[in-house]
């Protein structure tokens, strides 16, 4: 038996293979994160067991062939280039979702969509190349070197952004009409129908959008590799060149050996346990609203 709506059906046979088509591709799902997660775990677990994790934190530098593995530097590099790129792209986001969907006319409005999904479609070496010879080097007229945490910061907005921006869009477009003409009925304005109708009836999509884009913005590679300056420091400034988690495995990966090699995969696992964390607090904002 099925309930839909409160109601209880009678499955057909097509939708009883169709049940069991959704269960075998869930359980697949759920099996591929799990041997990824246990490949992690194992490949890092003897140097786990040989220093423990507080050699990660408490170590003086990231020198893996001289046994030192502090991992703060790049975990606060990772942090601080994915707070600024969100903190950034997402009242851009927003705001262009609002514009296409509320305020521009309808083929300046199809124009900027199609503009926004190129810049979804891009690569992200594309990016990173742009942001090498055209963005470093204005930062770099401004405050040497140019590689910088800001740099990482600016190439990673553009790159979140189109990801906000859609799926904001596809959720104001979710909002139902009688939301939208109850308030025209009350005498709102539109920008105080859209502020307070329509942003909140679409709040779970757009939490959707910004957890997608964090996500994002957190496993990055090349273009932040390619104009953050990859130095293992802790950035005082947002013109300090910086190295992120990621980069550090693409970096660092092809002639790891021994203790080395299973430092970047702990570097991995950190990673692994950063997107963990994202999930549990949209599943704790889910929850929240649902029963709070």
């Amino acid at each position: 038996m099925i309930l839909f709506n409160n109601k209880i059906l009678s499955p057909s046979q097509n939708d009883i293979v169709f049940l069991w088509i959704l269960r075998l591709l869930a359980l697949i799902t759920g099996m591929i994160v799990i041997l990824i997660t246990s490949f992690l775990l194992l490949e890092a677990l003897p140097l786990l067991q040989q220093v423990g994790w507080l050699r990660f934190v408490r170590d003086q530098a990231w020198h893996p062939v001289q046994g030192l593995y502090n991992l703060m530097p790049m975990l606060w590099g990772t942090l601080l280039v994915t707070l600024g790129s969100v903190l950034l792209a997402t009242p851009l986001g927003i705001g262009s979702a609002l514009f296409c969907q509320y305020y521009a006319p309808p083929f300046i409005g199809k124009g900027y969509r199609a503009l926004i999904e190129l810049l979804a479609g891009i690569p992200s070496v594309v990016y990173g190349f742009w942001g090498l010879v055209v963005l470093v080097p204005l930062i770099g007229k401004w405050q040497p070197p140019g590689t910088s945490l800001l740099a990482g910061i600016i190439i990673l907005t553009l790159m979140i952004l189109p990801t906000i921006a859609l799926t904001a869009e596809a959720s104001f477009a979710e909002v139902p009409t009688e939301y939208v003409q109850g308030a025209a009925a009350l005498g709102l304005s539109h920008w105080a129908t859209i502020r307070g109708v329509i942003i909140p009836a679409a709040q779970s999509g757009l939490v959707t959008g910004l957890i997608l884009a964090t996500g994002r913005a957190i496993g990055e590679t090349m273009a932040v590799l390619m104009v953050c300056g990859n130095v293992v420091q802790t950035p005082k400034s947002l013109f300090d060149p910086v190295r992120t988690l990621t980069a550090n495995i693409a970096l660092e990966m092809a002639y790891a050996l021994g203790n080395h090699r299973s430092a970047l995969f702990v570097t991995g696992l950190l990673l692994m346990m950063l997107i963990t964390l994202l999930i549990g607090i949209a599943e704790g904002m889910s929850w929240s609203k649902d029963y709070g």
